[in-house]
């Protein structure tokens, strides 16, 4: 039975977040995966960032794993239709950024996002769309990139086996006050419910340490599955 553990929206954007829950999840012995956006909302290109990305280089070379998060992760410019209204309901204030993109769009997006992380000395093992929400289209444009993994909120796919492995995600909402205020309890909820089940990921977001009673929630789920579980690496699949 296994554990994964990431941490989303890791940018120059959120340097100081992304870094103390790095030092936390270390000091338990343990090295989460790193979700890396290019370019945070069009407005913080980590090339322009040396320090950060000389971070990134030090930690992918100690072992941990870097995925590609979307070239900007939010959705400017884009019009979602109906159906990508009701996919998107209550789970992203326009932060899915391949919701709406067909294959050629979102090929693009990918391999320019691919070019910028490799052009920072970084590696990308796989994909996470932001949200964990992108169009049917996306799964052949990250094959067609090279890409050997990717996840969705209920599952990892194994791109180059053709296999997709039902893992259940953990993750706290602190978008609203509401949000916040009921992480605690969708934590622990989740954490019985899916305490059987033999892949089960934890979802970290830079906002998490922003808010005292989710960050001790955070805290708190990750002893507890550590007690469990041992932590395994996506490449380990």
């Amino acid at each position: 039975m296994k554990l994964l553990v990431a941490i989303h929206d890791v940018s120059p954007a959120h340097d100081q977040a992304v870094q103390q829950m790095w030092r936390y999840c270390t000091s338990l012995g343990f090295q989460p995966a790193l979700l890396v956006v290019p370019n945070w909302h069009g407005e913080w290109p980590i090339a322009d960032y040396r320090l950060f990305t000389a971070w990134l280089r030090d930690v992918q070379n100690a072992g941990a794993e870097i995925f590609l998060h979307g070239e900007r992760h939010d959705e400017r410019g884009a019009r979602r239709a109906l159906g990508d209204e009701l996919r998107a309901f209550g789970r992203t204030d326009h932060e899915a950024e391949f919701l709406t993109l067909r294959y050629e769009d979102a090929r693009q997006r990918i391999e320019r996002g691919l070019r910028c992380l490799r052009a920072s000395g970084l590696d990308p093992v796989g994909f996470v769309a932001p949200a964990w929400l992108a169009h049917a289209d996306c799964g052949a444009a990250l094959s067609d990139c090279g890409l050997a993994i990717s996840e969705t909120t209920d599952a990892v796919t194994l791109h180059r086996r053709a296999t997709r492995l039902a893992s259940p995600v953990i993750r706290w909402s602190t978008r609203a006050p509401w949000r916040a205020s009921t992480s605690d309890f969708v934590a622990r909820v989740g954490s019985m419910v899916h305490a059987n089940h033999w892949l089960v990921r934890i979802a970290l977001h830079p906002s998490d340490v922003e808010h005292a009673s989710t960050w001790s929630s955070v805290r708190s789920t990750i002893e507890h599955w550590l007690e469990v579980r041992h932590p395994w690496r996506y490449a380990a699949l």
